[in-house]
């Protein structure tokens, strides 16, 4: 069940690129929706991600596709819950392209390592492509990161693993994400909101928490799978 904002959001979009071809800018959709920031319009637009209305087409600028209207839904699916997330895993090393049908894969970027202990650096370009199973990503855009530093090894997550990630700027409390400290350093962390503050968490009692404003964070996206390969 979409919302009254999700809905119209989702209408002026699908209407805009019947009209176009073209999706419309965030100002298009921010003054459509009559919202104040475009922060709105970011979060709208993952919500119906989420329930698969829409997809974010990658490398494409102003690159929305509608995937289905509202008629067209079929019965939503159950609640998430708050439980931690549990990442699927797959061990092995990138199958060769000929191993699984074309649709059953998909083509990831990998855009360079994270850190999983003091932050590093920022989330850099593409420097290679994975193989990585459907079943494993749902709707939305999804990007690749290895993981460097031991301090999310409570949660199964190991130096040199490979984290597949779905872009997105919100996150539940508990969720494991890629957070954007101060606009240039990138961590693996568990996210929990304290009041008026973020506590970005690890999964080691090594590393004690950071504590930041909601200022200095920034989710880049949401961790939901990992790929472990034999070395």
């Amino acid at each position: 069940m979409l919302t009254r904002k999700q809905h119209e959001l989702l209408m002026f979009i699908h209407e805009r690129i019947k009209e176009s071809g073209v999706s419309p800018s965030f100002d298009e959709m921010k003054d459509a929706l009559d919202l104040a920031s475009k922060s709105g319009i970011h979060r709208l637009i993952t919500a119906l991600e989420e329930r698969g209305f829409l997809r974010r087409l990658p490398h494409r600028a102003r690159a929305l596709e509608v995937v289905k209207l509202p008629e067209q839904a079929t019965t939503s699916a159950p609640a998430r819950g708050r439980q931690p997330f549990t990442p699927q895993v797959i061990e092995g090393s990138r199958p060769p392209a000929e191993s699984s049908p074309a649709n059953d894969v998909r083509e990831l970027s990998v855009l360079g390592r994270i850190a999983a202990g003091t932050p590093i650096e920022a989330i850099q370009h593409e420097r290679d492509r994975i193989s990585v199973p459907e079943s494993m990503l749902g709707s939305g855009e999804h990007f690749v990161l290895e993981v460097q530093g031991d301090s999310m090894i409570n949660a199964g997550i190991l130096d040199g693993d490979m984290v597949v990630i779905r872009r997105g700027d919100t996150a539940n409390n508990g969720e494991i994400v890629v957070a954007l400290v101060m606009g240039e350093e990138a961590t693996l962390k568990r996210l929990r909101r304290r009041g008026g503050s973020i506590a970005l968490e690890a999964a080691n009692p090594n590393y004690e928490p950071r504590i930041l404003s909601p200022d200095q964070v920034q989710v880049q996206g949401k961790l939901v799978g990992l790929i472990r390969r034999y070395h």
